[in-house]
């Protein structure tokens, strides 16, 4: 039996502020420290700030955006991963030497290895490029681990091909929970005067952050990814202001079978933290699904139907998500 201690973060971040972020992130990698931990996730694009991004023109941007692996806040991290013997993953806006921009996920290992994933289902931005392929590594702590961003964990494909790539922990950046929608059934604004009334009436916005707004929305579908790959998976998320939007926060770590093994719905920044035990990763029921595929039935699914279209058309469809 082997064991890793890992923890998932939600915190507030501050849009375009890219050192106050990183002070909390700072400030949570110590914590955690302190308790053992091995691997940290942070919230996509917790560095850079998400959803103001839509409104910015492209130098704007540009000009937020950086170097993975070469750039400060990359730099940073492996700072971080290196003094503390911790992997550290957190998300940024990237930009390449040819001024390609994407939503990346870095993820800093303490021997030095760094790798990166780039948002498959790119939408918040019409300057951002959507990545083409899956990450998927092996950590010094001795586990494999795969990343997906936000909406890429919304389509069972691409959770399901990362598990097929050796995956034992899907790490789930977001910023998510309190989305505007037209569709009644899928989340819904969060009412601003609660998130600033928390302090004072914690129960009001609990009550949100734990509703159809939130948790609900994620009980609909975010275990199965866990349970029916055989995988265990941190879900790490924005909480609180995210420009005129409220994130529901919501982190936790589930396991194998689907099953939470801690969350929170504090209306704040925490940690929430967990020990994996690599024996339910053995035939579990999503492993035993897995080996009985029949792959030569498949071909249709590499066929396009005529219906697909790009992710920011439907996630900005009057009719859409």
């Amino acid at each position: 039996m082997r064991k890793l201690r890992v923890a998932s973060v939600q915190f507030e971040h501050a849009s375009n502020d890219k050192e106050a972020n990183l002070g909390k992130v700072r400030g949570f990698v110590q914590q955690a420290a302190e308790q053992g931990v091995e691997l940290i996730l942070f919230p996509e694009c917790c560095i850079t700030g998400y959803w103001h991004l839509r409104k910015l023109s492209r130098e704007q941007v540009a000009a937020l955006a950086e170097p993975v692996f070469d750039g400060p806040s990359s730099q940073a991290l492996a700072e971080l991963s290196s003094r503390h013997g911790m992997t550290v993953g957190a998300g940024l806006v990237e930009i390449t030497d040819d001024g390609t921009m994407y939503n990346t996920y870095v993820v800093a290992m303490p021997n030095g290895d760094m790798q990166r994933h780039r948002k498959i289902h790119a939408f918040v931005s019409e300057h951002i490029a959507s990545g083409s392929e899956y990450t998927v590594f092996d950590t010094p702590h001795g586990w494999r681990i795969g990343v997906l961003i936000c909406y890429d964990n919304n389509i069972g494909e691409n959770v399901r091909l990362t598990a097929l790539k050796g995956t034992q922990i899907l790490l789930a950046p977001h910023q998510t929970g309190g989305c505007d929608s037209p569709d009644p059934e899928t989340m819904g604004l969060v009412d601003k005067a609660k998130w600033e009334n928390r302090h004072s009436d914690p129960a009001a916005i609990e009550e949100e952050f734990r509703g159809t707004k939130g948790r609900g929305w994620l009980m609909r579908w975010l275990p199965t990814r866990a349970h029916d790959n055989g995988v265990f998976l941190l879900f790490s998320n924005g909480v609180g202001v995210d420009d005129d939007e409220i994130r529901t926060g919501n982190a936790m770590i589930l396991d194998p079978y689907g099953r939470i093994i801690i969350e929170t719905w504090k209306a704040g920044d925490v940690m929430v933290v967990a020990d994996l035990d690599d024996a339910l990763l053995e035939n579990n029921t999503g492993k035993r699904w897995i080996k009985t595929r029949r792959p030569e039935l498949y071909e249709p699914l590499t066929i396009p139907t005529g219906v697909e279209q790009d992710t920011r058309t439907v996630r900005f469809d009057k009719k859409g998500v």
